[in-house]
């Protein structure tokens, strides 16, 4: 059963990452065309079940669920959120060109990874 009303945004983020939340801060605080609701995983870990994932793989990686359910993750989940940002949604676009768009997962992917990796050797989670 998930957790969040039908029909809205949730981006799913781990806090105890110092990096993504800074990012996430930033963008809650920016004017939104839609409600996003921001779900926190490190202190809502059973959150995780509305997108079919485990909470590892929240931890690496951002997710996203649309309010038409589907999930997106990664970079795709980034270029979501900016495509409903007043004055970002020129870089959603962009990012959803073929070739940025393959660059900007390869990119996305790379960099979670080592920041995954480096967050759990200092035993934040």
């Amino acid at each position: 059963m998930s957790t969040i009303e039908a029909g809205k945004v949730a981006v799913y983020y781990n806090s105890a990452c110092p990096v993504c939340r800074a990012g996430v801060e930033w963008e809650q605080g920016r004017a939104s065309s839609c409600e996003i609701e921001w779900i926190d995983v490190h202190h809502a870990p059973d959150a995780v079940a509305d997108v079919g994932a485990g909470l590892e793989d929240v931890r690496e990686r951002l997710h996203v669920r649309d309010a038409e359910g589907r999930v997106l993750v990664g970079a795709d989940a980034v270029a979501f959120v900016m495509g409903t940002r007043p004055g970002q949604r020129w870089l959603g676009r962009l990012s959803a060109l073929p070739g940025v768009r393959s660059v900007m997962r390869w990119a996305y992917d790379a960099f979670a990874r080592v920041l995954y990796r480096w967050n759990r050797g200092r035993g934040r989670w």
